[in-house]
């Protein structure tokens, strides 16, 4: 009698988040695998019902995209993985960890860079507030994963340094940002120009004076040609204008890949985004919220494209584990980090 192949749900997310799923996903063709867009359960299901959360991977224009993806792909859809029991499950985030995959083996994947540590994320952290509620600076937070895939040795060392369980890391590099040199080879019309990468942070209730970060990139540019690439989330008849008022000689592009205008400019100016990696990683000088030596020491691994292959190894070593020494494994860990973060405390 043949035996039931395991079954694996992948959680998705943005664009960048479910291609990569996707990836993992081609490397693991001996498991049953099923997708879901990223969900939530309890008080914030309701708040994404009624479209109060869809400025956020849970709606909107990134759910849209997402189904479009899977469907297109042909792509085995468990919406909020409700149809199997799943022996494992991986997940871009782990801001939320909806209760109905707790019991399953869980693989946190970093998409790319999470944001800084504010006032209020750190409040969120002292008073135990829910992890959503700052944003990605809280990613890894939930220690209710198996492992945490990671960029880069940086990475790892900035998550250690937030207070995360050495012993789940995984350096493995991640899909989309380990071969930024694919991007070399492309047709994007324009070279030698200053590129600027616009954020959503209006879109997501976060301050942001545009203005000022057009009137600084014309000043870097000093006479060069400049091209702003508006970020998916942003409301592109509205901040086009907003760009002409200030920039009327720019040019303003939206809905295509950033990565070959990135190979083809010489500047990159951003705020806190992703994309630094590909510029930093293709030598590029970048303007950021970052400085470049934090950027070089964070900037994913760049192995020719097998993060995926590397994570599905991981995947597999994990499932091999009974349910027993899994649990063994994991408890141990989880109490020698435990001990040693209040040895360290007592010590301070």
């Amino acid at each position: 009698m043949a035996t039931e192949k395991k079954k694996i749900l992948y959680i998705c997310g943005s664009l960048n988040q479910t291609t990569q799923m996707h990836k993992i996903s081609s490397e693991l063709g001996e498991y049953e695998a099923w997708f879901t867009p990223y969900y939530a359960d309890g008080f914030l299901k309701f708040l994404t019902k009624i479209g109060i959360l869809d400025f956020t991977i849970m709606g909107g224009v990134f759910k849209k995209r997402t189904l479009a993806y899977l469907k297109k792909h042909n792509l085995n859809i468990d919406y909020e993985g409700k149809l199997n029991k799943y022996d494992l499950v991986f997940t871009c985030q782990d801001l939320i960890i909806p209760k109905n995959i707790r019991q399953s083996k869980i693989i946190l994947v970093q998409e790319g860079m999470v944001d800084p540590e504010t006032f209020w994320s750190k409040l969120v952290r002292k008073f135990h507030l829910p992890r959503w509620a700052a944003s990605t600076s809280m990613t890894g937070q939930s220690d209710l994963y198996d492992i945490f895939c990671v960029a880069s040795e940086g990475f790892r060392e900035l998550f250690i340094e937030k207070g995360l369980n050495p012993n789940k890391l995984r350096v493995t590099g991640i899909p989309n940002f380990d071969n930024c040199a694919e991007h070399l080879n492309n047709d994007f019309p324009h070279k030698n120009f200053v590129l600027v990468a616009t954020s959503d942070m209006r879109e997501t209730f976060k301050y942001e004076n545009r203005k000022k970060l057009i009137q600084r990139a014309l000043e870097i540019a000093d006479g060069r040609k400049v091209i702003f690439k508006l970020h998916p989330n942003e409301n592109v008849k509205k901040r086009s204008a907003e760009i002409k008022k200030y920039a009327p000689e720019a040019l303003v592009y939206y809905g295509i890949p950033i990565e070959p205008m990135i190979a083809n400019c010489d500047i990159l100016i951003t705020r806190y985004s992703s994309v630094i990696f590909v510029a930093s990683a293709l030598g590029k000088k970048v303007y950021s919220d970052i400085d470049e030596e934090t950027i070089r020491k964070l900037t994913p691994i760049q192995n020719g494209g097998i993060s995926a292959k590397n994570i599905a190894e991981e995947a597999r070593k994990l499932l091999e584990l009974t349910p027993e020494k899994s649990r063994k494994d994991f408890n141990e860990g989880k109490f020698r980090f435990y001990f040693r973060k209040k040895l360290a405390k007592v010590r301070d």
